[in-house]
């Protein structure tokens, strides 16, 4: 990796695309602290010190602390990842969505257009709740969040989020097209990496006070690196079909006849399913702020993260969505129609239905490795807050993204530095054609 990270000083293009995804991550954080105009800081970080494990908690790791703070990307870009969620369901249940996505490159562009008009919908509403949510809260000492509220506020705070995720939908898509990485997921990355410093700082100074002993933080760093190692294990895995192609010949040509793989990832929905499950769990503990409710706030202390009953339905809502998540972006049907248009076929299996039923059972099984896997990571915070008293949270969601974006960056570099490779075989060589000689 360091090796790699060398040769970008070595190609002008790659070292311009390194800078200008800095550059505009720069931008990004500098944005997070600005705040939204109506808002008494002091009091809002009151509230947020009482908010954790609430969906305030999960949408403000997304946002990098700008929730907290309430800046102008107070949304972040999670508004853009609902709409795109929203749109790839949308696009299994409506005949139309679905031509569009076939239609290849132009079908995917129309399809984006629709994304950014849901993300500007759901930015709106989210900012109105968020606006209509500020008014009714007080800090501990009762001091309100909002000095001036009513609907001149709702609307500036609205207008001022929804900009702010726009904004952020523009820099992710300027990253993804001139830097390195895909921009969204690298916004993401930046916002849960800066509050790394943090967490180390705090960490080294529980060992100087002696609240935590050197030998725990050593096993900590010890076990963290085997943790990362096993998520890029896993995230890399894949269950490999053989296909073979029949030979066909055309005049005097013999085509096929070759032997590939489809290659089925055992994590095959990412981090969708953590995400979905956290915020189903959330839900209740984020109303009761709201609404005080006894039946809800009983359904709150029994739904704290750390419980026997918040592990236990948090695993089986990862199971269900990484199932459902699965049956929605991966036809076994379409897959076996594809191979026995190309003249593919599984050794052993008869192309159709045996081919559909083959690539459905091993699908079946390999989604449920998937969704043990992500179940342990997701849970491992929980185990070392409660058993080893851990002043951070590592594991979760939000690993999965670091370590997923990381191996995603380092790929595309690698391939930058190939192909620069490559055409430095290619200096002073002249390819002959057959009319050279």
């Amino acid at each position: 990796m360091f090796k790699g990270m060398g040769g970008v000083a070595q190609s002008p293009e790659l070292a311009k695309r390194v800078g200008f995804t800095l550059f505009m991550l720069t931008v990004y954080r500098v944005g997070v602290q600005i705040p939204t105009p109506g808002i008494d800081t002091a009091a809002l970080a009151s509230f947020f010190a009482k908010a954790k494990g609430t969906l305030f908690g999960l949408f403000d790791m997304f946002s990098g602390g700008a929730l907290e703070n309430l800046s102008i990307f107070a949304l972040g870009i999670m508004p853009y990842i609902s709409a795109s969620i929203i749109l790839q369901l949308l696009t299994v249940a409506i005949p139309h969505l679905e031509a569009l996505k076939k239609e290849g490159d132009s079908g995917r562009k129309k399809i984006s257009q629709y994304t950014r008009y849901a993300t500007v919908a759901i930015s709106v509403v989210q900012g109105i709740g968020i606006a209509i949510g500020l008014e009714s809260m007080t800090a501990p000492d009762g001091v309100p969040v909002v000095a001036d509220p009513g609907w001149p506020f709702r609307l500036l705070t609205s207008i001022t989020l929804m900009s702010g995720t726009m904004f952020i939908m523009w820099l992710g898509e300027q990253i993804t097209e001139r830097g390195i990485g895909n921009g969204i997921s690298m916004i993401i990355f930046a916002g849960i990496v800066a509050r790394m410093p943090s967490a180390i700082g705090n960490t080294f100074k529980l060992v100087s006070t002696g609240d935590m002993s050197p030998i725990l933080l050593v096993f900590m760093l010890i076990m963290m690196c085997c943790v990362i190692g096993f998520i890029c294990f896993m995230e890399r895995a894949n269950r490999r079909i053989p296909i073979h192609y029949a030979k066909r010949v055309i005049g005097r040509k013999v085509y096929g006849g070759q032997t590939a793989h489809l290659p089925l990832k055992i994590n095959t929905s990412g981090v969708i399913p953590p995400i979905f499950a956290s915020s189903l769990i959330m839900f209740p503990a984020t109303i009761v702020h709201f609404i005080q409710v006894p039946w809800m706030r009983y359904v709150s202390d029994v739904l704290q993260p750390g419980g026997l009953v918040y592990e236990l339905l948090f695993i089986g809502l990862i199971v269900f969505f990484c199932y459902f998540y699965a049956a929605i972006t991966f036809n076994p049907v379409e897959i076996a129609e594809n191979l026995k248009k190309n003249g593919g076929y599984i050794p052993g299996i008869r192309p159709g239905r045996k081919t559909v039923e083959l690539i459905d059972r091993i699908l079946t099984r390999i989604i449920l490795i998937g969704a043990v896997y992500i179940s342990a990571i997701c849970v491992l915070p929980s185990i070392l807050i409660a058993n080893f008293n851990v002043p951070f949270y590592f594991g979760g969601t939000a690993l999965l993204i670091v370590v997923g974006v990381a191996m995603d960056t380092m790929a595309q570099l690698e391939s930058h530095l190939i192909t620069r490779n490559y055409e430095g075989f290619m200096k002073g060589v002249r390819l002959k054609g057959r009319k050279d000689y």
